[in-house]
């Protein structure tokens, strides 16, 4: 199956959803709910990670063009989706699971941040990446009510 590429994703990010901000940082580009840049960083919903790091190896990433969708769902959702939150583990590990975390195509729990309701998915196809829509739309609305929190109104 035909996967999307980042830059398809890259724009839905920052051009479909509001006040979405990306940071580039630690081979990675974060996509921060940050309207108006009140905040340093604002508060996360997504990542593109492009290479495997020191306590991140569990993807393969530094295979040609395999890249990650990461999203930041929350606690219920996940559940939902993968049952109880697996524990977190120690650095360097995965959370602990019978999940492939190298698939292609495939949401997983995030091989580091399962354990803060966090999902991933390597070079999703078009359908997948129309079943992630929604996922990402929650971690929006998740990250503004954060950010709101965070944000007193008149800063």
């Amino acid at each position: 199956m035909m996967t999307i590429g980042i830059e398809t994703v890259h724009a839905y990010l920052t051009s479909e959803l509001d006040g979405v901000r990306p940071v580039e940082a630690w081979g990675e580009t974060s996509y921060f709910f940050n309207p108006g840049g009140a905040l340093a960083r604002g508060t996360y919903l997504a990542t593109i990670k492009q290479k495997d790091g020191p306590n991140d190896r569990a993807s393969d990433l530094d295979r040609d063009g395999v890249w990650r969708l990461n999203i930041g769902v929350g606690k219920r959702r996940f559940q939902a989706m993968f049952g109880a939150l697996p524990t977190r583990p120690p650095k360097g590990e995965t959370v602990k699971g019978s999940w492939d975390f190298a698939a292609i195509d495939r949401i997983v729990p995030h091989p580091v941040y399962g354990w803060m309701g966090w999902v991933a998915v390597l070079c999703p196809s078009e359908p997948t990446f129309k079943a992630c829509k929604p996922l990402i739309a929650e971690a929006h609305d998740r990250a503004a009510a954060s950010f709101r929190r965070r944000v007193k109104p008149g800063r």
